[in-house]
């Protein structure tokens, strides 16, 4: 990069398509540099300027955003320099809390689901979470054969080599220990092992580096063990993966056994079952985190037993039975310079704060959303005041960023005092920066008040709108089709050519038909070719027929995501149901309103959603001819034993269950087959009903349904005893 880039402001749209190609190659070059050869050019605030730019120039430019550009790497997937490893069981991130309040909800959450008062007889393990690398580490025969990054959760990088290196990792288990043991835990660099390394780097004369968690894990992807070996790493054990025998019934339990077996484990690890002393062991780790010879950015609560950690079960993506009480974020101050306007997929406008460069925990901050128009006058969602009066944001303002979770930026507050004179109120567009189409507020027919988000009214004509539609489409958990990224659909939106122009979904499928009789063949385009075109249509061959949920949730409809989009198509087996069901709850009444509401997860802001968008012509007639190409195929039944009585069936569970929570139960009842729903219709097949059952015990009765006791569910479903 230049002493002086050329401002972002100041870019044409084929400068900024250029600077974005220059900065995708940079950055990549630079993170080989970084995690392939252990050898930086640039400092880790010239590499965080690097993205940031990037970040920035796409926010002006969003069409232009690259398939290999840095903003569209989500988690880390593997380093081509190692075999990938795909973990027995998944390693899972864990919610956040980030405050006293969160760690009682929290606590409150797991006897509430487990159908207990909250007495303080469940206990709890409390460890600090240590900021490094986390690694899961297999033993066969009690010898260590494999160790791998946690990678995207499910694939991770085999680093075996590299972690025979660290001495406080023992080869070896005792003769005691199960046959198959997966010991997971956290790989550090303690900081002053860190300040010893970069004063050796310094008066070698070779960059220094900026943070101890960072050089761990660059230190543990090095090519050449014997690197990582001089890097002195530590390790900390507290979790499992695969192992053959439980030696232990709690969590505490299996960490005493890892010490016993050799592991490492953290000293200001407790047993306690009082949310009181849960934070006070917090607020007590939070003063002592500066002393400590390793990074910290937390304590994770456990529940301790473990037949109740397998009770409790898991959500898509963590435990239910663990959260990470994060420590309060870093904050800066810095300058708004201007705010732009984001038009998104669903046409709500995002401003986005525009900041001087500041840095903050450690990261280069330049830019953080400000959510919406009201969030900018200093207004809450409910209408209530978030900031003193006057204290809206301002181009020029002074303002307080900090970092949420030591992730997320947020502008705070603004410096009242330092607001430059003649400052005026940020004056929020009513109309769409893309398309010019009106940008207006909905009000919420039931409460009277206007949605917190401003949105375009432009749908399909909005550009903004359309080519993020077929991005989502594509995306990875929807049609997913290789060679279709977010490169390849700005190239067919925008060009002229109507045998090779995709604007809607179906424009896809009719591809191939349509350059079959054309003169201008997509193979000559640049960055295309016969054989990549091949491998295109092919790939879109391969996805005209598609399982419900995917198709369903490639839809695009508001509030719809991958999990609705399962339930919806559970509930409903086909599509052509669906759609019919949809059609008939318009108007928000009648039974199929009622049945749509009635289905455990959808409340009445995501049904009116999902109603709105089939009783819109054009979305309808989108679909119409994308089903002249394409075949969604009826749900899947889940494999559930042909025993199971009540496969198929549609469950309502009323009144005091004690055998089991009402979470408990329908999780039950779904992993059987059962389909579960919050009130009673003609639908139901039977109600299970637990003492002080009511209005849903009464409506049963009058429409005939099957009504059963607790015990009898339990006799039923094989589960008696």
């Amino acid at each position: 990069m230049s002493d002086d880039p050329k401002p972002i402001e100041a870019l044409t749209k084929a400068e900024a398509k250029d600077e974005l190609e220059r900065l995708a190659s940079e950055i990549a070059r630079n993170d080989e540099l970084y995690h392939g050869k252990d050898a930086p050019e640039i400092s880790d605030a010239a590499y965080d300027a690097l993205k940031q730019r990037n970040l920035a120039i796409e926010a002006r430019f969003p069409e232009l955003a690259r398939p290999d550009s840095p903003s569209q790497k989500v988690g880390a997937a593997p380093l081509p320099t190692f075999a990938p490893v795909t973990h027995s069981r998944p390693m899972l991130s864990l919610d956040n809390a980030f405050s006293d309040e969160d760690v009682r909800d929290f606590v409150n959450s797991v006897y509430r689901f487990l159908g207990q008062i909250p007495d303080e007889s469940i206990a709890f393990t409390a460890e600090p979470k240590i900021d490094g690398l986390s690694i899961s580490i297999r033993y066969e025969n009690g010898t260590l054969v494999n160790a791998a990054t946690r990678g995207d959760g499910t694939t991770g990088e085999n680093v075996t080599a590299n972690v025979r290196t660290i001495s406080e990792i023992p080869n070896t288990l005792p003769k005691d220990a199960p046959e198959v043991v997966e010991i997971r835990g956290e790989i550090y660099m303690a900081k002053p092992d860190f300040l010893a390394l970069n004063a050796r780097m310094e008066e070698e004369g070779k960059p220094t580096y900026v943070n101890p968690r960072n050089t761990a894990a660059g230190s543990l992807r090095q090519l050449d063990p014997t690197v990582t070996a001089r890097r002195k790493l530590k390790f900390f054990a507290y979790a499992w993966g695969e192992i053959s025998g439980m030696p232990a019934d709690t969590q505490s339990g299996m960490i005493e056994t890892f010490a016993r077996w050799g592991f490492p484990t953290n000293p200001l690890t407790r047993r306690l079952s009082r949310v009181e002393d849960l934070l006070a062991h917090y607020h007590e780790i939070g003063l002592e985190r500066g002393e400590l010879e390793y990074d910290i950015d937390g304590v994770v609560y456990k529940v301790d037993r473990l037949d109740l950690q397998a009770r409790l079960g898991f959500r898509s993506r963590s435990p239910r039975w663990a959260t990470a009480h994060k420590f309060p974020a870093e904050q800066a101050f810095t300058e708004i310079e201007n705010i732009d306007i984001q038009v998104g997929r669903t046409g709500a406008l995002t401003p986005v704060a525009r900041l001087k460069p500041v840095t903050v925990g450690g990261v280069v901050v330049t830019n953080a959303t400000l959510h919406n128009a009201d969030y900018i006058k200093g207004i809450g969602n409910n209408g209530e005041p978030i900031r003193d009066e006057d204290h809206d944001f301002r181009i020029g303002d002074t303002v307080i960023v900090q970092r949420a979770g030591d992730v997320i930026p947020q502008v705070l507050d603004v410096v009242l005092d330092k607001r430059p004179e003649g400052a005026k109120p940020y004056p929020f567009p009513d109309k769409c920066p893309v398309c010019g189409s009106h940008a207006v507020r909905e009000k919420n027919e039931k409460t009277g008040k206007l949605d917190s988000v401003t949105r375009c009214t432009g749908g399909f004509v909005c550009a903004a709108q359309a080519k993020e539609h077929l991005k989502h489409f594509v995306s990875r958990n929807a049609y997913d089709i290789e060679g279709l990224g977010s490169k390849q659909i700005d190239f067919f939106f925008e060009t002229e050519n109507d045998t090779m122009r995709i604007r809607t979904a179906p424009d896809i499928f009719t591809l191939e038909k349509r350059q079959a009789g054309s003169m201008t063949k997509l193979e000559n385009i640049d960055g295309f070719g016969k054989v990549s075109v091949r491998k295109l249509f092919d790939a879109i061959d391969a996805r005209r027929t598609i399982a419900l949920n995917r198709f369903i949730y490639a839809l695009g409809i508001r509030h719809v995501g991958e999990t609705t989009a399962k339930l919806l198509a559970r509930s409903y087996g086909t599509y052509d149901e669906l759609e019919k069901a949809m059609k008939a709850a318009n108007g928000y009444t009648g039974e199929a309103w009622d049945d749509l509401n009635n289905i455990d997860g959808i409340g009445e802001v995501v049904a009116r959603a999902i109603v709105e968008f089939f009783n819109e012509p054009r979305n309808i007639g989108v679909i119409d001819d994308l089903l002249e190409e394409v075949t969604p195929e009826a749900a899947e039944i889940p494999a559930i034993s042909s025993s199971s009585p009540v496969a198929g069936k549609t469950i309502v569970f009323t009144g005091s269950l004690e055998r089991m929570s009402r979470d408990e139960a329908k999780a039950m009842a779904e992993r059987l087959g059962a389909k579960t729903a919050g009130s009673v219709s003609k639908k139901t097949d039977l109600v299970v009903a637990g003492p002080g059952a009511g209005s849903k015990l009464t409506k049963a009765e009058e429409l005939g349904i099957e009504v059963i006791t607790e015990d009898a569910w339990f006799d039923l479903v094989g589960e008696g005893a």
